[in-house]
């Protein structure tokens, strides 16, 4: 146990490490895949040049800075969470507010990767689980932000749970993940298309549907039910709640693919069968 719980702690620091690095990828790859869009429409238009001049902007160049003074951020003004309560939530250049999200998230981060070492240890399996984690809070993030579910993260997910599964690092056989793909993607297909039908307007995006099939990948055909009923609870009630708050986006909308990464974050740590018990069925 000693030794599990030295194993958890030295997670959980590396888990500070990925959260400060998530935050980088929650706030610039929406960025990328909007000034790739551009470029392409560049491109077609014949302004070829003008797509090439464009400055470089990825995850690592350019360096970070501060949104409203251009102050580069510092190494020591960059180690997470205790560089937040070194500079008090502030710039130390302009003394701009820093989003509370920056720690946040690395918190969580540490949380997640030292709660799946904890479980299953510093093995691949426990590895596995923290990329999982990692993945679906940028994911959460980034949709709730721009009703965007990036290609380059969910794609890598869905093909993970397949190779985890092969590999025997998650309990689901090879077999029940495949079709839990399948049924992930095709379930909330067959939706959207319905719904389409019926109202003329769409009720989630491709996302979603890429989504679900990476959940059904990790946890098998057999846990998308329950999934599926957590994320709709959690939907319901934080739609409900930005309603009579007036928190509504414009058109009021609420992106669900939060609230599938926050049912398969729960899934992971209490099992999807305790799903099913928390709803009563």
């Amino acid at each position: 146990m000693a030794f599990s719980a030295v194993d958890a702690a030295l997670a959980a620091v590396f888990g500070l490490l990925i959260g400060s690095f998530l935050n980088v990828v929650i706030y610039r790859l929406p960025k990328m895949m909007e000034r790739q869009w551009a470029e392409e429409c560049a491109e077609l238009s014949g302004n070829a040049a003008q797509a090439a001049a464009v400055a470089p902007f990825n995850l690592m160049h350019p360096r970070s800075a501060c949104p409203r003074c251009g102050h580069q951020i510092r190494w020591w003004e960059n180690i997470p969470v205790l560089s937040y309560l070194a500079l008090r939530g502030r710039c130390s250049a302009c003394g701009t507010a820093i989003s509370l999200r920056y720690p946040a998230v690395e918190l969580a981060t540490g949380a997640l990767f030292a709660y799946a070492v904890w479980r299953w240890g510093a093995t691949a399996t426990g590895l596995a689980w923290c990329g999982f984690s990692a993945a679906l809070l940028a994911l959460a993030l980034i949709d709730w932000d721009t009703t965007l579910l990036p290609d380059d993260i969910t794609l890598p997910l869905l093909w993970a749970g397949l190779l985890a599964a092969a590999l025997h690092w998650t309990p689901v056989p090879l077999e029940a993940a495949l079709w839990g793909a399948v049924a992930g993607y095709l379930s909330l297909w067959l939706v959207y298309h319905v719904f389409k039908l019926a109202t003329g307007k769409e009720g989630m995006g491709f996302g979603d549907f890429k989504l679900f099939a990476a959940l059904g990948a990790w946890f098998g055909w057999q846990a998308l039910v329950p999934i599926i009923l957590m994320a709709s609870v959690i939907g319901a009630i934080v739609g409900i709640a930005m309603k009579l708050t007036s928190g509504l986006r414009e058109g009021g909308y609420v992106p669900f693919g939060p609230f599938l990464a926050l049912a398969g974050l729960t899934a992971m740590v209490f099992g999807p069968g305790a799903v099913l018990g928390v709803l009563g069925l």
